[in-house]
């Protein structure tokens, strides 16, 4: 089993669509995969088509020890996910004081063994519940919006990962960057992954994500690319992605 979070503190990086189109292109594939929603934002939950406010429990119970991760698991066409609620932006003062705080996801997904991918979605942050995240982690995909802006920020999440790596998850590293929203109409898309090239070398993967309107209608329809419209351009990409993120091992 893998597991890997997709990470990046900034938001409007199309880290959910791609946690979520990732998932569903393993899973056409053929693997097992379950998603982890640990952003209290709660988009990965609603782009399932999830109404997160009505759940009786979420994946804050499990941080808190009182559900086990196969009491909340839900299966929407297959894809399993563990979902988020609001519930959970209080989570980061409620359980700041718990011994080993950090490693309660971990400790929260030990007796999950079934699945050959465990996906997790992050907050746009680098708070408590992502440290929790990447604790539990092998590796990071990190979403990166083809602008310069965007790439600026990367060096804080490296960082983190740095210290992570140095104190708590020897293993932990950045296996691949995915460029998004990207228009190759516009200079500025382009000289932003020629300078992700050049820093990141083979760790970027070689599949582009188009800028493209259907993943941005697909989760209102609580729907993957490829449920929604398997020939959009997003379908193409992500198809793409997955076969490289395969291919990698």
């Amino acid at each position: 089993m893998k597991t890997i979070s997709f990470c990046n503190q900034k938001g409007g990086v199309a880290k959910t669509t791609s946690a979520l189109n990732v998932a569903s292109g393993l899973q056409n594939k053929g693997y097992k995969v379950l998603l982890v929603d640990i952003d209290p934002q709660s988009s990965l939950t609603y782009s399932l088509g999830i109404l997160a406010d009505d759940l009786p429990a979420t994946i804050y119970d499990l941080l808190k020890g009182e559900k086990t991760a196969g009491e909340l698991i839900q299966d929407i066409n297959g894809l399993h996910i563990i979902p988020s609620s609001l519930e959970l932006a209080g989570a980061e003062l409620t359980i700041a004081g718990q011994p080993g705080r950090e490693y309660l996801l971990k400790d929260g997904l030990k007796d999950v063994v079934k699945y050959d991918f465990v996906i997790i979605d992050t907050p746009p942050s680098l708070g408590l519940l992502t440290l929790n995240a990447l604790t539990a982690s092998d590796c990071i995909y990190v979403p990166v919006q083809s602008d310069f802006l965007s790439i600026k920020g990367l060096k804080l999440l490296t960082d983190t990962v740095g210290m992570i790596k140095k104190r708590i998850n020897p293993g932990l590293h950045i296996a691949g960057v995915i460029v998004t929203r990207y228009d190759s109409r516009k200079r500025l898309n382009r000289d932003a992954v020629e300078l992700l090239q050049r820093t990141f070398g083979d760790v970027l993967f070689k599949t582009i994500i188009r800028e493209n309107v259907t993943l941005g209608e697909a989760p209102a329809a609580g729907q993957s690319v490829f449920d929604y419209d398997s020939r959009s351009n997003g379908a193409e990409d992500y198809g793409n992605l997955v076969k490289e993120i395969i291919e990698r091992g």
